[in-house]
């Protein structure tokens, strides 16, 4: 188990906005920001990003400027961390359905551009599949930005409790609270898939710049022990606190258990 810690997180690496609007739009402010800039140098954006309820505002704040403030992402390269196993792109609870769904069918990205783990492989083709993902990553140099949510049970991308830190993309099984609070699009526990095909730690620590977006009093315990507790792998976004490249962007709730 991990042990409880008296250090206190690094508040020049934590952000604190009143509400969860004001976080996402922020957050999504630097996303743009990183796209604007590659653009200025003629280079290629390369962005990690993350699905679920916490990204869906600023999901919707870049398509705002998109539409209103002329932000192009004709220059990036995404790259999703992870996928449920086995699923069909077309099924409305994939990750490639939320993706179109809450950005890439909203703005100027090319197709091409788009990497989102696909799941219709057969069981003795994912390891290929999963290397290849992983160096299609490396392909690009890496990640100049990965966007993160965290859950309950402290997993980065799906990247469970016991995940090895230098864990590359991969295979894994799914935590019973991942699959219970998965309970919510799926209908029913039988529904909700047992694998899921995600990126390593190893490969989202390698980012550039990583942004780990909490919103809401649900996330509070999790993110007391993930900003405070002993760097373990019972925590896997416990490493992130050694990471110099990471901002925590929480709402108040969120931030609710973090003493400053």
């Amino acid at each position: 188990m991990i042990k409880s810690s008296n250090k206190q997180p690094d508040f020049d690496k934590l952000t604190v906005y009143d509400s969860a609007v004001l976080a996402s739009k922020y957050t999504a402010n630097k996303i743009a920001d990183l796209i604007l800039q590659k653009q200025k140098e003629g280079n290629r954006a390369i962005l990690g990003l993350a699905t679920g309820n916490t990204p869906k505002m600023v999901y919707q704040e870049l398509i705002r400027l998109h539409k209103y403030e002329g932000l192009s992402f004709s220059n990036v390269v995404s790259f999703n961390l992870d996928e449920y196993y086995p699923i069909s792109v077309n099924d409305e609870q994939s990750y490639t359905y939320f993706m179109n769904n809450n950005l890439f069918n909203h703005v100027d990205i090319t197709q091409e551009n788009i990497h989102i783990p696909h799941t219709d492989c057969s069981s003795n083709q994912i390891s290929e599949y999963c290397l290849d993902y992983e160096n299609k990553i490396k392909s690009y140099g890496g990640l100049d930005l990965q966007l993160l949510g965290i859950g309950r049970n402290g997993h980065i991308g799906f990247n469970e409790p016991g995940s090895k830190f230098d864990s590359i993309t991969r295979l894994i099984d799914l935590h019973p609270l991942t699959r219970e609070d998965a309970i919510e699009n799926f209908g029913d526990l039988d529904n909700v898939p047992y694998q899921a095909i995600t990126m390593g730690i190893n490969t989202i620590v390698q980012a550039k710049k990583i942004l780990l977006l909490a919103l809401g009093e649900r996330k509070s315990e999790i993110i007391k022990k993930a900003l405070n507790g002993t760097i373990a792998t019972d925590v896997p976004s416990s490493i992130l606190q050694s990471l110099p490249q990471v901002e925590y962007i929480l709402d108040r709730e969120a931030a609710a258990m973090i003493q400053k």
